[in-house]
């Protein structure tokens, strides 16, 4: 009998993608590149600037497209499907906390707004009462006290609070992957360390498939069952699972360091 394979969550297949093509100033970033996400992979990715790692959740989200290569998502082809039409099975975390949430609508009015993404809208009032209770038990999940600021303007929120929030906005509806862009970057240590603890409950308990972009090595480290390091556009180090526990911040200086000493820096 033939092994059965498991079919991944997301493939990126012979990706090309160059910058500002025809130009002085023309920069080839990815070049028959190919990457898979398999499900219930929480995979954190680093790796210096200039390295693809915004631009490889940029190309999975939709906000680029490949200029040639196949993005699959469960088996389908969503090379040329529209960033908000991904966005219904695909929920982000950005890195600057007020691109999370509407500011001015209050921590109410933005999780129905979330709690109906994708469907029809209509005349009826854009709040339900009746799932104001389960608001409130998502809430109570942040151990922040947002329960009870539900009618609060999300702008009146400190970083933390809004990144908190937008984490479960993101995941408050079924998502088939969450994608985490440096979300813990622009929070100070405290604030940080609490939004990286709930996304790994988050991960943990709603069964996420999840990639993460951090600069924070101990992050990468620590959490997760996948890491990758890039630079130039390419795969340097792909450690999962078993091999992934052995990672250390130190293996990922080193290697750090002789990319740095190969560059002439």
């Amino acid at each position: 009998m033939p092994e059965e394979t498991t079919r991944p969550l997301v493939e990126l297949s012979h990706i090309r993608k160059v910058f500002n093509e025809g130009s002085v100033n023309e920069a080839l970033l990815f070049d028959n590149f190919c990457f898979a996400v398999e499900k219930g992979q929480f995979i954190s990715i680093v790796g210096s600037n200039g390295s693809g790692k915004t631009t490889l959740l940029n190309l999975i989200c939709g906000s680029l497209t490949p200029d040639s290569g196949a993005i699959l998502l469960d088996g389908n082809d969503i090379s040329k499907m529209p960033e908000y039409k991904r966005s219904r099975v695909i929920g982000r975390v950005f890195q600057d906390p007020s691109t999370g949430a509407c500011p001015s609508l209050t921590i109410l009015e933005n999780m129905a707004l979330a709690d109906n993404k994708g469907k029809r809208y209509g005349l009826t009032p854009g709040v339900s009462k009746k799932r104001i209770d389960f608001y409130r038990q998502q809430l109570e999940m942040l151990h922040l006290g947002l329960e009870d600021k539900i009618n609060m303007p999300v702008g009146l929120l400190s970083g933390g609070q809004r990144q908190a929030l937008a984490l479960l906005i993101s995941t408050l509806t079924p998502i088939d992957l969450l994608i985490l862009d440096e979300h813990t970057a622009a929070l100070d240590p405290k604030s940080s360390e609490n939004v990286m603890e709930l996304t790994d409950r988050f991960v943990r308990e709603k069964k996420l498939t999840a990639v993460m972009v951090t600069h924070n090595l101990r992050y990468a480290v620590e959490y997760g069952n996948r890491l990758i390091m890039m630079h130039k556009g390419t795969i340097v180090k792909d450690a999962a699972y078993h091999e992934k526990d052995g990672c250390t911040v130190d293996d990922l200086l080193k290697i750090f360091n002789e990319i740095s000493i190969e560059c002439g820096n």
